[in-house]
C-alpha cells in the first residue's frame, strides 16, 4: 500500500490553562519519530472519553498532564501504520492499528504475565497523560501524547490490530469504552438471562455496555435522562427497559420492580457521579455485583449504603479499570460479527 509522504508537522488538539477553565485549540505540532520498537500511526479517528476531561480539569488524585509536559489528551484512537521502528518485525506500513488508554506496560511482571491485568502494571504508562517510566522505551516526545494528535507513536508490542471489517470510526472508541466495559462484564461473571443494569446507559461506556451485554444474552435495563436517551437505549441499542431518572423518583425501587422484586444480578455504574454510586447497592439482589467503572471527581462519591445492605444481601463491590489487550481484541471481535 502506497502511503502519503509523512509531514514534518501535524494537527493536534492542545490543552491550555489546565484546570476548571481549560481550553483546547488546534495547533501544528512536530510529527514524532518512532523509537526502534515503536510504530508511527496516522490516526483517522479518536473517541472522546470523560477521563480526558478529568485529565484536563485535573480533578483526579493522580499525576497531571502538565507534570509530564503533555498537551494532547485522548486515549482511544484508530488509524494506519505509516512508519515502523528499525527493530519492528511483526508490523508493516499499511497495517491498521489502535491505541488504548495504556500506551505501554513492562511485560515482565506478574500482572503482565497473567494476560488479563497488565493495565495494573506498576510501570504502565497512561496515553495522553504520563512520561514512560524506567524500562519503558520512548520516542522523541516529552510525554506520551494522546490521540487528539494526528500522528502518534505506539509500542509495536502493545498496539492493537484492527480487523479488516471494523472501520476506524467504530474501532477508535472500542480501544477504551468498548474494552473497558467488556472487562467489567467478564469480571462480573454474569450469565445469559441475568439482569444487567447500566446507570449512564446512554453515555460512551454505557451504550457499549448495553450492546455487549445483549450480545452475551443478558437482560438489560438502562438508566439515563431524557427522551433522546430513551430512544437511543431502547430503539437503537435494544435495552429491555429504560428508567428516566429525571421522571422516576425512586430509581432503585423501579429496578427492583422490573426484576420481579428481587433486584439485578449486576449494576454496571458507568456514570461517575454521586447519585449513581449511592443508589447502586439498593438495586442489587442477594449476591449481586456492583461494578465500579465510571470515575467521579476526587472526594465527590462513594459506593453508598449502610453496611447492612452489603451484609444481609451478600453484595460484591468490584472495581475494574480499562481493558487489557485480550479484552480489546474480544470487544473488536463482537464488532466484527
Amino acid at each position: 500500500m502506497a502511503m502519503p509522504e509523512i509531514p514534518k508537522t501535524c494537527k493536534a488538539g492542545c490543552v491550555s490553562n489546565n484546570g476548571p477553565n481549560f481550553t483546547i485549540s488546534v495547533e501544528d505540532v512536530p510529527v514524532p519519530e518512532p523509537g526502534p520498537n515503536e510504530l508511527l500511526l496516522r490516526l483517522n479517528a479518536t473517541g472522546v472519553c470523560y477521563s480526558d476531561l478529568h485529565y484536563m480539569l485535573e480533578d483526579l488524585d493522580m499525576p497531571t498532564m502538565r507534570q509530564s509536559s503533555v498537551r494532547s489528551a485522548g486515549h482511544e484512537g484508530a488509524g494506519v501504520v505509516v512508519k515502523v521502528g528499525r527493530d519492528v518485525k511483526s508490523w508493516k506500513v499499511g497495517d491498521r492499528g489502535g491505541v488504548k488508554p495504556m500506551w505501554d506496560v513492562c511485560g515482565k511482571c506478574e500482572l503482565c504475565w497473567d494476560g488479563m491485568h497488565e493495565t495494573y502494571c506498576s510501570k504502565a504508562v497512561f496515553t495522553g497523560l504520563a512520561v514512560p517510566g524506567e524500562g519503558i522505551e520512548r520516542g522523541d516526545v516529552d510525554g506520551v501524547v494522546g490521540t487528539y494528535q494526528h500522528y502518534i507513536t505506539s509500542p509495536a508490542k502493545y498496539t492493537t490490530r484492527i480487523p479488516d471489517n471494523v472501520d476506524d470510526f467504530t474501532a477508535g472508541p472500542i480501544m477504551c469504552s468498548g474494552s473497558t466495559i467488556h472487562t467489567s462484564l467478564v469480571a462480573s461473571q454474569l450469565k445469559a438471562g441475568n439482569f444487567a443494569v447500566f446507570p449512564g446507559g446512554g453515555g460512551g461506556v454505557g451504550h457499549m455496555g448495553i450492546q455487549l451485554a445483549r450480545a452475551m444474552g443478558m437482560r438489560v435495563i438502562a438508566i439515563d435522562g431524557g427522551e433522546q436517551k430513551r430512544s437511543l437505549c431502547l430503539d437503537t441499542l435494544g435495552a429491555e427497559a429504560f428508567i428516566d431518572f429525571t421522571q422516576v423518583k425512586d430509581v432503585a425501587a423501579e429496578v427492583v420492580r422490573i426484576t420481579d422484586g428481587k433486584g439485578a444480578h449486576g449494576i454496571f455504574v458507568t456514570a461517575g457521579n454521586k447519585a449513581a454510586y449511592e443508589s447502586a447497592p439498593k438495586m442489587a439482589r442477594i449476591g449481586g455485583k456492583v461494578m465500579c467503572i465510571g470515575l467521579a471527581p476526587g472526594g465527590t462519591a462513594t459506593v453508598g449504603a449502610e453496611p447492612g445492605w452489603f451484609i444481609f444481601k451478600n453484595l460484591h463491590v468490584i472495581g475494574t479499570m480499562v481493558g487489557s489487550m485480550k479484552d480489546t481484541d474480544a470487544a473488536l471481535d463482537f464488532a466484527a460479527w
